[in-house]
């Protein structure tokens, strides 16, 4: 079937900017002059129909042929992935299971040719497939990876092993939707995939609703995958034991006819009618998978088929395009050729995509819908008097447990460790979720805490609800927490992207670096709080530092009260004296800072400018040091740092629900104008840039974390790490001259 160029005007106008068009296929007269999916229908009438499945081929081809044909208009992006994926793809369409997320950011073009097709991206003013291969990799445009601000598209893909936290949160929000989740056999261990996804079936086994679907093709990036040599009785026993109870798994080998070399093969080689039953094969398959699902049994569905199938090059060698892949080199033509369908064609499968589901992604996805959730409670908030002694994360715990009783919604995520974190009435109230009942370890089948041992597990869960439009909230310690951060930083991007509403993703991190001295270093890693200072300027991520107990019950009321930010709560587990009423703490989370102490006199000026609570005891001891010697004294607690830049440092304009509150230059020049002005942090110094870019104190100096040792108390790590009171005071007085 030679492909042939042919006048526009007899094609679809959608197909302006195709290249190349080709006969109509064998039987595509009696398979295919209606559509599969009729006018009034989201799906396929049968799976077992011989025109479902060949137009699910078509679909298929489609597919590749958009794929391959968009990347070589760039000469870049990644084909090859999604290639040996667009059987798995079609027939998931045709079955009207349109809610699809993926693990593979490489997969990009593929999931936006799905996009072109279903009609979604006529919201974004893209209607042909020259508009198409216009917008591809370009500002405004298609980036990329995935991403979910373009329309259609539920979740962004980008990291490998983020994906199937998606598919899951969408499954526990929508029960009897399906949610397909693509994974690439290159990328299946990375980070965690499977055992992520045991531990969610483990704790919620009537959870179903969501569908692996891996594509193993046998190659990742640049090389084989690990699991190459791995035979199908392997990889089936592989995804048994992590709890999956039905495995369909469609070789695409048992159905060549070419006599094609090694385990994985291009199932685009095969005689059409081998390519017909294999088709047919993947939409039985898909549909069986599904139907088990959606009827309760944890189910994966495994597409094994040589990676590039059907497009330019095959293995690793199709992954992505480089500058000489053009659409005006051969090999890219042939492939083109080779994928050519006829006018014909193309009408049937747009006309399948945009029904498939209900109509285009754009408006029926879960996530094109803010999720109706319940209002806010009325926090508990308790006024505690200054001068006393009380545990932030207590306080913030009682506010979770509140929060957790009035929504149901409501996941609470933890590495098994909320009670050394000083959380235990989290516990006691919602109970961990675990298929043993004890009441001793407050545990039960419904509790709302959520405890994988692995961080990017309870980071991914918490992420995903946030991003699908429910509440949440992961609590960490701040040295295990950049284990799980990646998608953090993921999911924060992408609402900072999304044109919906959806509650702000918050995590607390407690057991700071110097609570844990007799831990040892591997306990006192704080560095993580630069990746929060970095992500601040982006626009819509918040670290906040409340200085004590009242504090960080105003930052936890003020984070559940924003939309699409990412906030992250470093506070303290241990008793730390109260240094704010409620109003001044709500003034410091609001402004960004607020003075927590001023001397009544003094020759010279020192003020202290602190992100932290336990710090702050050595603070207060070299404020008594500074005004024995005559000096004033200001103590600033920097709980907001995000809001003390300046707008210009910022993208706060690029974001969706932006926020453009920054101190004023009045303001912050009364709480940091000083002789000599030095910033303090129990961590690494990030978070203190905006002050020391806008201070005028010529003098100044920072006084941070260094690195952690095995200490028998917080004092002596502060020594450790130069934070005492009187290295503070002595490093005052040397810049005071």
């Amino acid at each position: 079937m030679n492909a042939t160029t042919l006048p526009a005007s007899l094609a679809p106008e959608f197909c302006a900017g195709i290249q190349y068009y080709g006969p109509s296929w064998p039987g595509f007269a009696e398979q295919a002059t209606e559509p599969a999916i009729a006018a009034d229908a989201k799906a396929i009438a049968s799976a077992s129909s011989t025109a479902a499945a060949y137009q699910t081929l078509l679909a298929a081809d489609a597919l590749r042929y958009l794929t391959l044909q968009i990347c070589g208009a760039k000469a870049s992006g990644h084909p090859g992935g999604f290639a040996s994926s667009a059987e798995a793809y079609a027939a998931l369409v045709m079955l009207g299971h349109t809610n699809i997320v993926t693990e593979v950011g490489h997969h990009a073009p593929g999931f936006y040719s799905a996009m072109f097709l279903d009609r979604s991206l006529e919201a974004m003013d893209i209607h042909t497939v020259q508009q198409l291969r216009d917008r591809f990799r370009e500002k405004h445009g298609l980036l990329g990876h995935l991403s979910g601000a373009i329309p259609g598209l539920l979740a962004p893909a980008g990291p490998l092993g983020q994906g199937q936290h998606f598919a899951m949160a969408g499954a526990l929000l929508h029960p009897g939707t399906l949610f397909p989740v693509t994974i690439g056999d290159g990328g299946m261990g990375e980070p965690y995939i499977l055992n992520s996804m045991m531990h969610f079936n483990t704790a919620y086994p009537k959870v179903t609703n969501f569908l692996p679907v891996l594509i193993w093709n046998g190659y990742s990036q640049e090389h084989h995958s690990m699991c190459t040599t791995w035979s199908n009785a392997e990889m089936t026993a592989y995804w048994k034991g992590h709890g999956f109870q039905n495995v369909f798994l469609v070789d695409a080998k048992n159905f060549d006819d070419q006599d094609q070399v090694g385990a994985y093969v291009d199932s685009s080689a095969f005689s059409f009618d081998r390519r017909l039953a294999f088709a047919a094969a993947v939409l039985q398959a898909a549909d069986s998978a599904a139907r088990s699902a959606l009827g309760g049994k944890r189910t994966v569905m495994i597409l094994k088929q040589l990676k590039g199938a059907g497009v330019h090059k095959v293995g690793a060698k199709a992954h992505n395009l480089y500058p000489a892949d053009t659409l005006d080199a051969e090999h890219i033509i042939a492939g083109l050729q080779r994928r050519a369908l006829s006018p014909e064609a193309w009408r049937i499968v747009r006309d399948n995509f945009s029904r498939a589901g209900g109509g285009p992604a754009a408006k029926t996805s879960v996530t094109e819908h803010v999720l109706d959730i319940v209002p806010l409670p009325e926090l508990p908030i308790r006024a505690f008097e200054p001068g006393d002694k009380q545990v932030p994360a207590t306080a913030f715990g009682a506010l979770v447990v509140a929060l957790g009783q009035s929504d149901p919604y409501f996941v609470v995520t933890n590495a098994d460790g909320n009670e050394a974190s000083a959380m235990a009435n989290i516990n006691v109230a919602l109970k961990i979720r675990h298929p043993v009942d004890d009441p001793l370890y407050h545990q039960e089948p419904n509790g709302q805490v959520y405890e994988p041992l692995n961080e990017d597990a309870c980071a991914g869960l918490a992420a995903g609800m946030a991003l699908f439009g429910a509440r949440s909230v992961w609590l960490s310690y701040e040295s295990f927490a950049i284990n799980g951060w990646p998608i953090v930083q993921t999911v924060t991007q992408a609402m900072a992207e999304l044109r919906r509403k959806t509650p702000s993703f918050i995590c607390m991190f407690t057991a700071g670096a110097l609570e844990q001295g007799r831990n040892g270093w591997t306990h006192q890693r704080p560095e993580i709080e630069n990746y929060f200072a970095a992500q601040m300027r982006n626009g819509n991520l918040y670290p906040l530092f409340p200085c004590d107990a009242n504090q960080i019950q105003v930052a936890y009321d003020w984070a559940l009260n924003t939309y699409n930010k990412g906030i992250a709560i470093i506070a303290s587990k241990s008793p730390l004296p109260v240094y704010t009423t409620l109003e001044q703490a709500r003034v410091g989370i609001e402004r960004g800072a607020i003075t927590l102490y001023e001397s009544a006199t003094g020759s010279k000026t020192v003020v202290f400018a602190v992100t932290g609570d336990m710090v702050l005891l050595p603070v207060f001891e070299a404020k008594d040091k500074l005004e024995a010697a005559g000096h004033k004294v200001r103590i600033v607690s920097a709980a907001n740092p995000r809001r003390l830049y300046r707008p210009t440092d910022v993208a706060w304009d690029t974001v969706s629900e932006p926020d453009n509150t920054f101190m004023d230059d009045d303001r912050f020049n009364a709480l940091f104008d000083a002789d000599v002005l030095i910033g303090v942090s129990g961590g690494p110094s990030g978070p203190l840039e905006p002050i020391m870019l806008r201070t005028r104190a010529a003098r100044r100096d920072v006084m941070a974390w260094k690195r952690g040792e095995t200490t028998a108390s917080p004092g002596e790590i502060m020594a450790f790490n130069g934070l005492t009171g009187e290295a503070m005071a002595a490093r005052a007085e040397a810049l005071l001259g």
